[in-house]
């Protein structure tokens, strides 16, 4: 076996790689986590515009009621104009109550109208402008990591995304099918050895160190679940790992959750959506519960979309590929409780080519302004993440 055949062996078993350089200790205490709703989830019905009868006269069957204390399956009060999903009231409403949690409507991929699940979610995951040609080898986070010298990066999935794609090697682990690592103990001596003289040792080293501390950490929860504790399995388990990883070693982590493609039988107050909304919002605060009092105040969730859904139902009871979403921004830190970003009244004259939320806040202007204000980033790293955008002044830390 040569030495290119080797290296992809390594990386195919190994179910974390990390390349380019030893990580050190985090430049400041900040950690950042990208959730990604696969499938373009119906941002309408969770941030529900309350106020708007256009919106149920839009949705015979699956809108979501007014604010009525008295009815469980109403929204939840968020403002006068906009009411949060009923299933996540004991989730993220909480959050709104502390001001841990911000929505920002009419967020997306301004210069992006395929409406394509695939097409738009490299876009998003790229950071580039989706009108020139695309460098498919340089994912916004990854720049990110780049630019902050200190960095951990993480990926929790079973293939590094786009979004993490760049000059160096970035850990990636999917935490729901974690079993016994592919390569044992021995071989993993010997792969070490091989290259202990070479100038890939210390990655390789490094490769497999990750590898078994997450291992190590997953697999003592999976034995605690079976004398009685919360089963590994689903996005809630998942993201109490995720919170304890990022409590104890990383600071930049990336995670998708699939299951939001809802064209039929999509459900209102209670359904599917419902069903995935609940498993969502509790995962989320499990993670801020997992990552404790000290380490939420340092940390900001960002959960995004490729793109909304079409505003109004369709024949099948559920809705179809959108343009503008809602974004969701927590931690505790953020300025919270408020509903954020460029906003129009939703009624008919503004939807997007009339049947879509507009997006009015782009995810690049968004994002910019988050790591100017977190990382203490200037304006020549910020282009070099997104070339050509204008940090968003959204106040959100």
């Amino acid at each position: 076996m040569n030495r290119r055949e080797l290296i992809k062996a390594f990386a195919s078993l190994v179910p974390m790689t990390v390349g380019g350089r030893v990580w050190a200790a985090p430049a400041t205490d900040a950690r950042l986590l990208v959730v990604f709703l696969r499938g373009a989830y119906d941002a309408a019905n969770v941030v529900v515009p309350v106020s708007s009868d256009f919106y149920h006269n839009s949705r015979p069957t699956l809108g979501i009621a007014k604010p009525d204390a008295g009815n469980p399956n109403a929204a939840l009060s968020l403002d006068a104009e906009w009411g949060l999903h009923p299933s996540l009231r004991d989730s993220i409403y909480p959050l709104w109550a502390k001001r841990e949690i911000a929505f920002v409507p009419f967020a997306g991929t301004s210069d992006d109208l395929t409406r394509s699940h695939f097409e738009t979610q490299d876009t998003i995951e790229l950071g580039q402008s989706a009108g020139g040609s695309r460098d498919y080898r340089s994912g916004f986070m990854s720049r990110l990591a780049t630019e902050l010298s200190r960095a951990k990066p993480i990926s929790f999935t079973d293939q590094l995304p786009l979004i993490f794609r760049g000059k160096s090697q970035i850990p990636n682990i999917g935490l729901n099918s974690v079993g016994k690592p592919g390569v044992d103990d021995r071989q993993a001596r010997l792969i070490k050895d091989m290259y202990a003289q070479s100038d890939l040792g210390s990655s390789v080293s490094e490769g497999f160190r990750i590898r078994d501390d997450v291992y190590r950490s997953i697999s003592e929860e999976m034995t605690a679940a079976n004398r009685g504790a919360v089963s590994p399995r689903g996005f809630e388990l998942s993201a109490r790992r995720i919170g304890r990883l990022m409590r104890e070693q990383f600071n930049l982590g990336f995670v998708d959750v699939g299951g939001w493609d809802t064209h039929v039988n999509q459900g209102a107050a209670t359904g599917y959506l419902a069903d995935r909304l609940g498993e969502l919002g509790r995962a989320l605060a499990g993670f801020s519960e997992e990552i404790g009092p000290s380490g939420w105040r340092d940390t900001v969730v960002v959960v995004i979309s490729e793109f909304g859904r079409t505003f109004r139902e369709n024949g099948d009871h559920g809705t179809d590929h959108g343009h503008g979403s809602v974004y969701w921004v927590m931690g505790g830190g953020i300025n919270g409780g408020r509903i954020i970003g460029e906003q129009v009244k939703v009624d008919q004259p503004n939807l997007f080519q009339n049947r879509d939320y507009p997006v009015l806040t782009d995810y690049r202007a968004m994002f910019a302004g988050l790591f100017q204000h977190m990382f203490g980033l200037q304006d020549a790293s910020l282009q070099r993440i997104f070339a050509g955008t204008h940090p968003a002044a959204l106040g959100l830390v």
